[in-house]
This record gives C-alpha cells, sequence and structure tokens, in this order.
C-alpha cells in the first residue's frame, strides 16, 4: 500500500511538473524593434532683413522682404549643414521706414540679436548710416538695391550690393536721354535724399559732358505731395525732358501734376520710378515716360526664381530678385566657410563666384557688382517695359525678342529663378 501510494504521489508530482513547469519556462523573447538613428543635432541661423514695409513705398520693401524669405525657407528645406548640425534658417525682418535715423538703430537691434548676417537696407539713405554700425559690428550687409556710390566707398569691408551704382546709372539714362531722345534742354529735380540728389547730380554731369543744356535745377523732399511751384518754373524754360531723382510715391504725382500743368516734357526716372506703381500714381500721364534700372529687367531674372516667388507671394514689384540672390549669397558663403560665424564667413562673401537669380555675380574690392548691367525701361501701356540694356559702355536695344536674347544665362537649378513679367520696382534705397 505504501508503495502504491508512494508511486502515485510521484506520478503525481510528474504530472504537475509537466504541466506548471512550462510555465516557468523563458517567454520567447519578442523581435527587438531596430533602434531609431539618432535626430540629427540642429542649429538654428538668423538672417537679417530690413527696409520700408510701412509708408510711401512699403510695397518695395515688402517685395524685398519676400524674396529674402524665399531664398531662407528654400535653404531650410535643404536641410543644408554647417559645422556638422542641420541649419534652420530664420528671417528677423525690420522696418526702417525709410528713414535714415532708423538704420543704426535697427543695425544694433540685429547684432544684439545675434543675426548671422544681414540684406538690406532698401535706400541709400538708410544704407549709409547703417552701415558704419554694420562695420563695427563685423556684421556683413548686402543690399539688393542701394545705389548711391558713397556706401561701397566708405572702405567698409562687410558692406556689399547685387546691383549698379548710380555713377553707372546716371550716365546710361542720362546718355539715353542725350542720344536716343536728342533732348537740347532738360530740367531736372531731385528729392533731396541721398539717392535722389546722388542720382541727379550724376545725370547733370554727364548731360553737360554731351552739351545738352541744363535750364532748371530744382528740389523737392521725399514726403511731398504739391509740385506745382516747381513745375511751373520749368515750365517756364520750355525742357524737352524734366528728369527727377526720386521714388515713385512722390514722381508719380508729380508727373500727373505736370500734365496738368499742360507740360509735355518727356519725364525721366531712375530706378525708385522705375515700377508698374507708376501707372497708378500718374495714371494715363505715366505713358511714355523712361526710367532706368540698376540691374537686368526683372524678368529677365531665372525663371526658377519667378515661378518660386509667383506660387508664393504673386508679381515681383522690383527688387526682390536681388534681394533674393543678396541673401543666398550669404548663405553660400556660410557653407564654404562651414561656419556661420560672421567673422568666419565673411572672406568667403568678398570672393565669392555666384550664379543667381539675376546673372553670375562677384565683387570687387569694394563691395560693388562687378559688370553690374543697366537697363533703360519705357511705359507702354500701362507696363514699363525695357527697351536698352547697357554694360560695359555698350547699349543693346530690346525688343520683344531683344530681352530673352540679351538675357543672362540662366542660373542652375539650384539658383533662384527669376521674376515676373512685372517691370522692376524701384528701391526706394538711395534716399
Amino acid at each position: 500500500m505504501k508503495i502504491a501510494h508512494k508511486l502515485g504521489l510521484t506520478l503525481i508530482s510528474a504530472a504537475l511538473v509537466t504541466v506548471y513547469g512550462c510555465g516557468k519556462e523563458e517567454p520567447k523573447k519578442a523581435a527587438e524593434a531596430p533602434k531609431a538613428a539618432p535626430a540629427e543635432e540642429t542649429v538654428t541661423v538668423k538672417i537679417g532683413h530690413a527696409g520700408p514695409l510701412t509708408g510711401g513705398i512699403a510695397h518695395l520693401g515688402k517685395d524685398d522682404e519676400n524674396g529674402v524669405h524665399l531664398a531662407i525657407d528654400e535653404a531650410t528645406a535643404k536641410k543644408m549643414k554647417i559645422g556638422g548640425k542641420v541649419v534652420k534658417f530664420e528671417m528677423m525682418s525690420e522696418d526702417d521706414q525709410a528713414d535714415p535715423k532708423m538704420g543704426p538703430t535697427i543695425a544694433q537691434k540685429f547684432f544684439d540679436a545675434k543675426v548671422a548676417g544681414v540684406v538690406g537696407h532698401l535706400n541709400s539713405g538708410v544704407s549709409i548710416p547703417a552701415s558704419a554700425v554694420y562695420n563695427q559690428a563685423g556684421l556683413p550687409m548686402i543690399s539688393g538695391s542701394a545705389t548711391n556710390p558713397k556706401l561701397t566707398e566708405q572702405g567698409f569691408k562687410v558692406v556689399f550690393r547685387t546691383v549698379g551704382r548710380d555713377d553707372q546709372q546716371g550716365p546710361a539714362v542720362a546718355a539715353y536721354v542725350a542720344n536716343e531722345l536728342k533732348a537740347k534742354k532738360v530740367a531736372i529735380a531731385d528729392d533731396a535724399t541721398a539717392y535722389g540728389e546722388g542720382l541727379a547730380n550724376e545725370v547733370e554731369k554727364t548731360l553737360k559732358a554731351a552739351n545738352v543744356q541744363i535750364v532748371a535745377r530744382e528740389k523737392t523732399n521725399d514726403k511731398a505731395t504739391d509740385f506745382k511751384a516747381i513745375l511751373t518754373k520749368m515750365k517756364g524754360k520750355n525742357p524737352d525732358v524734366i528728369f527727377y531723382g526720386g521714388m515713385d510715391a512722390t514722381g508719380g504725382p508729380m508727373l500727373k501734376q505736370a500734365r496738368e500743368l499742360g507740360i509735355k516734357a518727356v519725364f525721366a526716372y531712375g530706378d525708385g520710378a522705375c515700377t508698374a506703381e507708376m501707372s497708378k500714381l500718374a495714371g494715363p500721364a505715366s505713358e511714355g515716360m523712361i526710367c532706368s534700372q540698376a540691374g537686368i529687367p526683372t524678368q529677365m531674372a531665372s525663371k526658377s526664381f519667378q515661378d518660386a516667388f509667383k506660387a508664393k507671394y504673386g508679381e515681383v514689384k522690383q527688387y526682390a530678385p536681388f534681394f533674393y540672390d543678396a541673401a543666398n549669397i550669404l548663405i553660400a558663403a556660410m557653407q564654404k566657410a562651414d561656419s556661420s560665424d560672421p567673422a568666419k564667413y565673411l572672406p568667403e562673401v568678398a570672393k565669392i563666384s555666384y550664379d543667381g537669380a539675376t546673372g553670375h555675380i562677384e565683387f570687387d574690392d569694394k563691395g560693388d557688382r562687378k559688370d553690374a548691367e543697366m537697363t533703360i525701361f519705357q511705359m507702354k501701356n500701362g507696363s514699363v517695359e525695357p527697351v536698352a540694356i547697357i554694360k560695359a559702355g555698350k547699349t543693346t536695344k530690346l525688343g520683344t525678342e531683344g530681352a530673352a536674347a540679351a538675357a543672362p544665362a540662366a542660373a542652375p537649378a539650384a539658383a533662384p529663378a527669376a521674376a515676373p513679367a512685372m517691370a522692376p520696382a524701384k528701391e526706394e534705397k538711395k534716399k
């Protein structure tokens, strides 16, 4: 009996081991998920933009801002690396109100915010005082519209521009007035800004050298709205052409008032008033006016830029492609130096060789764009259309087909594309 009892206990124990023993087996491990790759380290790099975002030429300032924004968005989307880190570019944009007093204040604000570089300002009159602060801070700035020669004649190594200078633009438009319009008597007015007065001086100098008679030289200001007093003086001199150095916000009303006074002279302007906005400000009186642009026509900028810009912001007003190129040059220089430290990438800006929306860009030792084109436009049926391009003293007349033929070689796909079919608006820059 005892043996049977023991045997029974043994069998029961064996059964229990069989039943429960398996429960003690190590459970099969689930397949381990592959380890996620560590997230790449990112760094934010700020690029400043400054221009008039309020006031009479805010349409130009906003256009420039959009050009910078497009460049920054495209660069961020590429997830490029600088210093081994993926870069997210951000724009810090400030409204300088086209006021020279705001230039240094905003420059200091950018420095305090540790921006890596600045694209701006639109106006020469703002860019010049601001440049002293950028120079002291060692902060690179590139303007896409400021054309007064003084900007790059100060010896500052941080200052550059992607457009030509007034001592190139003035002679170009003056030569057109003398040689193509065959003017014998010219009246000149300016808005007393660094841009307007400087450009008017260059025009006057060139016309006098061509033995064109300057019958009047008048001044107004960039906030004026009534020009009938100076127009009446000029009317009495019976000029063939009236040249005005200033922006479209004042140039348009001046032209409209001139026609109301019965003045028949052809009106000529620099790039500040070389905008489609003139047809709105002056109405039918704008028909036939001529103007110059310190660069190629926006409709000749690269197609990639034009398409991308139009999709996001609509038609280009004027200098957006030049500001777009300026922002891309700062970014390209950072890549070459593998650093966003201004002191380290500044030398790369100075020696850049870049194919952008506005063609090939290199800077001379002053920071000016080498071989900058000058374009002459005429208002036709409410549209500012290019009629001639002047480069290295040579004039190429343009027709519809000529403009395309004279366009700079299209930038590589990586480079921004061109501006819309609207003629460049002018920078309020130079004031």
